[in-house]
């Protein structure tokens, strides 16, 4: 009777054991990948902008109104895609940008992106200052510097980095905040849609050769969205409010269809490196062509801004939002709400169509 006692508390024990060893292994489980980089302008811009002179600033209410940290230069509600993603890489927390990160957290990722960035050095100038890819790419070439001198040398250093995600997110603007602005840019009457794409893919894929020149590997290629959906393009270029502006998108999927050309030729040149590209803009179509399969009720009006469809321009610093805010695909002029970067993210992640991820997607990178 006592033995039956003593081996059945020791059994209640074992088990006790296994659960709290199991629970302490997903506390301080590793990352699938130990950094994630991030490249790239206001959709995933976490702060960079904040001391900066720009008009391009998101850090204040009613922006990150549902984030635990409040308002920090996020141009969302709440999370960007790549939170989400960094999420499911399973990061203890979120990629820390360029502006604080010090020290040993560069060891975990930089997120380098800056509202109104572009490819092209001009873009977003009338918005005052911003990073560039190429100034993004520079900064990356100095944190590269620092993870030599935290790991011991070089070879530490390539063999660390060759492990880790990079994200490209850029080509955006040059199209909103250039191409589209004949007001302040030439390159419309410059260029054709066909010959503007050329023109930023070749400049694209010189950062691309720097940041493999510096150890990156693993590469996640974001294609540009649908930007003549926005409720700015609507409200400025379409007569029902409603209706995408076709030439708009027409120019970006062109520029994405070379991107993705790209992919295939980074692939088939670069046998020590993957490449892999994101097809937010397809993504983002099935949002639209079924809003209400995703819960959305609002396509395209800003859950805040100003003048027709909250397009004119961003939220005003105070202003009071739309109390439903998941029902909205767009938080803004130009920006998807939290719940739409969620979608974005876990698609981005382990892709639910074929046509969302190409060759794989970043959850496979992950594995490699």
């Amino acid at each position: 009777m006592g033995c039956g006692l003593i081996q059945s508390w020791l059994a209640v024990c074992v088990v006790a054991l296994v659960v709290v060893e199991l629970c302490y292994e997903q506390a301080v489980a590793e990352p699938q990948v130990p950094c994630y980089f991030i490249f790239g302008d206001s959709l995933v811009d976490n702060g960079n902008n904040n001391n900066i002179q720009s008009l391009a600033r998101a850090n204040f209410l009613p922006y990150g109104i549902d984030f635990p940290d409040g308002p920090t230069g996020r141009f969302s509600n709440g999370k960007t895609t790549v939170d989400v993603i960094a999420e499911l890489l399973g990061f203890d927390g979120y990629i820390p940008p360029y502006a604080v990160a010090r020290d040993q957290d560069i060891l975990r990722g930089v997120n380098y992106a800056s509202a109104a960035a572009g490819i092209r050095s001009e873009t977003g100038q009338q918005l005052g200052g911003r990073i560039d890819f190429t100034g993004q790419v520079t900064n990356y070439k100095n944190t590269v510097s620092q993870v030599v001198n935290i790991l011991g040398d070089e070879d530490s250093a390539a063999n660390y980095l060759s492990k880790c995600i990079y994200s490209v997110g850029v080509g955006s603007n040059d199209y909103l905040n250039n191409y589209f602005m004949p007001t302040y840019y030439t390159t419309s009457r410059q260029f054709s849609p066909e010959q503007y794409a050329d023109i930023l893919i070749q400049q694209y894929s010189e950062q691309i050769r720097t940041l493999y020149k510096y150890g990156a590997r693993k590469f996640v290629l974001n294609g540009v969205g649908q930007i003549g959906c926005s409720p700015n393009a609507l409200a400025q270029n379409s007569a029902d409010g409603s209706t995408c502006v076709q030439r708009i998108n027409a120019a970006n999927q062109i520029f994405n269809n070379k991107l993705k050309a790209l992919v295939d030729d980074f692939n088939s040149n670069s046998p020590d490196a993957k490449f892999i590209y994101i097809n937010g803009y397809g993504i983002f179509q099935d949002l639209i062509d079924n809003p209400s399969a995703f819960g959305f009720k609002v396509t395209n009006a800003g859950c805040c801004g100003v003048g027709r469809n909250n397009g004119q321009i961003t939220c005003l610093p105070f202003q009071t939002p739309c109390q439903n805010r998941d029902e909205h695909l767009f938080w803004d002029a130009f920006h998807p709400g939290e719940h739409a970067n969620i979608i974005l993210g876990r698609r981005s992640y382990s892709a639910e169509k074929p046509s969302d991820a190409y060759p794989m997607d970043i959850r496979r990178l992950a594995q490699l």
